[in-house]
C-alpha cells in the first residue's frame, strides 16, 4: 500500500503552479520573458521537443508557452522552466503529460542546459517534479523514453530508481533517421526516499 509523504497535498495546479525550490534549483511556471532563453534551450541537437513539431524559433516556442498555459488549465499537463538557484539562468525544462483520462499514469520529459548536466540539478528537479506529481496531482505512475544512447539520461533515471521496462524499437525520428528508445517507470509506492515536500507556496 502507498503512503502519503507528511505534507502531501492536493493543490489547485489546474488554476497556477506552486513555486517549488531545492537547495540548488528552483522551479515555475514559463512565463514571456523565458522565450529567449527556452529558445536556446530547445535548439541543442539532444534537447527533448516537449510536443513541438516545427523547428525551434520564438515563434514556435511563443506557440509551445501559450499550449502550456492552456493545457495546464485543462489538467492535462503541466510545465516547469527550471532556474539555477545561484545564477537564476534558465537551466532546463520539465514535463508532465497525462496518459489516461485520470492523470494517474503520466510521461515526464525533461531537458538540462550542457552545463548544468553532471550538477545535480535534474536529479533535485526530478525528485520535486516526481514528488509534486505523487502527492499533488494524484499521478500513480510515471513514464520516460529516452534515446537509447543517451547514456547519462538512462543511469539518472536509475538512481532514482526507474525501472527499464523495455527497448521501443525505431520508435522516433531524429534528423531523418529512426532510432531507439528505453521505456522507464517508476511508481508512487517505489518513490520512497525520493520524496520532497512540495506544498511550497503559489504566487
Amino acid at each position: 500500500m502507498a503512503i502519503d509523504p507528511p505534507g502531501a497535498t492536493v493543490s489547485n495546479w489546474r488554476a497556477e503552479l506552486p513555486v517549488l525550490t531545492s537547495r540548488l534549483v528552483t522551479l515555475r511556471e514559463p512565463a514571456p520573458q523565458d522565450l529567449s532563453a527556452l529558445v536556446d534551450l530547445l535548439s541543442a541537437s539532444d534537447a527533448s521537443r516537449f510536443g513541438i513539431d516545427d523547428a525551434i524559433s520564438e515563434l514556435s516556442v511563443s506557440d509551445f508557452l501559450d499550449r502550456v498555459l492552456r493545457d495546464r488549465s485543462a489538467g492535462v499537463s503541466f510545465t516547469f522552466v527550471i532556474v539555477s538557484s545561484a545564477s537564476r539562468a534558465v537551466v532546463g525544462l520539465a514535463q508532465v503529460r497525462q496518459l489516461d483520462i485520470a492523470f494517474e499514469t503520466a510521461e515526464w520529459e525533461f531537458t538540462i542546459v550542457p552545463s548544468a548536466r553532471s550538477t545535480g540539478a535534474f536529479i533535485e528537479s526530478a525528485r520535486l517534479v516526481g514528488s509534486f506529481a505523487f502527492g499533488s496531482v494524484g499521478v500513480h505512475r510515471l513514464e520516460s523514453r529516452v534515446l537509447l544512447q543517451n547514456g547519462r539520461a538512462n543511469g539518472a533515471l536509475r538512481k532514482l530508481g526507474a525501472v527499464q521496462e523495455g527497448l521501443l524499437r525505431r520508435s522516433i525520428r531524429r534528423n531523418g533517421e529512426y532510432m531507439d528508445q528505453v521505456l522507464w517507470s517508476v511508481l508512487k509506492e517505489d518513490w520512497g526516499a525520493h520524496w520532497t515536500p512540495t506544498g511550497s507556496r503559489v504566487h
